[in-house]
């Protein structure tokens, strides 16, 4: 494609959303997902912090390899968050913790009510019945409200192609697993069974029963069954949330309620970097090419 063309593509693409002509993704704000979804629920109090699901998930979505082997424990020196080279992570917290640190999984939590599906104008999102929240990448036009929307700051931006923009995120093995009945590979994988998969309400009933069996081991509430409308993702836990990376500030509102408003002031900004961003690096590519190319000609000439 000419830049000329994209650019333009681009520029048009701003001010129609500018204008107002959004479609039904905006209209899905009030979906509250599929009763019969599935989902997994996170004990962080088995997790030791293996990475095996970080590794299994690598393995399953054909990931590049790590710029640090799975074995190597130095990468909890600092939190970290999915990206779209990493699927899910494992984040270490509470390292001076009585009995040793607490390990807690990052990846797309599968919200009820997706704010990346209800803030992206071009449906480049689906919430299936599964309980998968799924992305199609052949319609992204990388406005990355997405990424603005996620109250977990999860999709990730892969900027290696900035003509072909790809959001990448954890799918739950949809395509390979999730909808012919089987369980996403980091479940599976897991030797201290600290995923459990299964139906999302009734994994909120064997999350409550464990609370209810271990009142001393963990703390009176289950992450995800309510919070921003729900997710299919669920955790439990020993220590506070808020102590191991969690944001307990997050109402039990969808979190698209609270930013659709500011995301319809600023599509077109949000619209205009991308291209701003891809035409730079056109620019700068065609540059670095028409300098060789001078070079080579200055050489024949002499």
């Amino acid at each position: 494609m000419k830049r000329r063309n994209f650019l333009k593509a681009c520029l048009i693409g701003g001010t129609t959303i500018a204008m107002g002509k959004t479609n039904k993704g905006w209209a899905s704000g009030s979906f509250e997902g599929y009763p019969e979804s599935m989902g997994v629920l996170v004990d962080t109090t088995r997790c030791i912090g293996c990475r095996s699901c970080e590794a299994a998930c690598n393995k399953e979505q054909n990931l590049p390899e790590p710029d640090t082997s799975f074995d190597d424990k130095s990468v909890f020196e600092e939190p970290r968050r999915p990206t779209a080279k990493a699927y899910t992570v494992v984040n270490q917290y509470e390292k001076q913790k009585p009995g040793g640190p607490v390990y807690r999984k990052v990846q797309c939590n599968h919200c009820n009510e997706p704010a990346c599906l209800t803030s992206c104008f071009v449906n480049a999102y689906t919430k299936t019945k599964e309980g998968a929240v799924i992305y199609n990448s052949k319609v992204c036009v990388g406005c990355r409200n997405c990424m603005i929307a996620c109250p977990f700051n999860v999709p990730g931006y892969d900027y290696e192609s900035v003509t072909n923009p790809v959001i990448k995120k954890c799918i739950l093995c949809y395509d390979t697993r999730l909808k012919v009945g089987k369980p996403p590979a980091c479940v599976e994988i897991c030797p201290q069974e600290a995923l459990t998969f299964g139906h999302r309400a009734d994994l909120i009933k064997v999350a409550h029963e464990r609370i209810r069996s271990n009142p001393d081991r963990y703390v009176d509430h289950v992450y995800g069954e309510k919070e921003v409308g729900g997710t299919s993702w669920l955790y439990l836990s020993g220590t506070e949330f808020d102590k191991i990376g969690f944001d307990p500030s997050l109402s039990n509102d969808p979190i698209i309620s609270n930013v659709k408003d500011f995301l319809g002031m600023v599509p077109m900004v949000l619209s205009i970097w991308p291209a701003l961003f891809s035409g730079i690096h056109l620019l700068s590519k065609h540059d670095a090419g028409s300098e060789g190319h001078d070079t080579e000609s200055k050489e024949e000439d002499r």
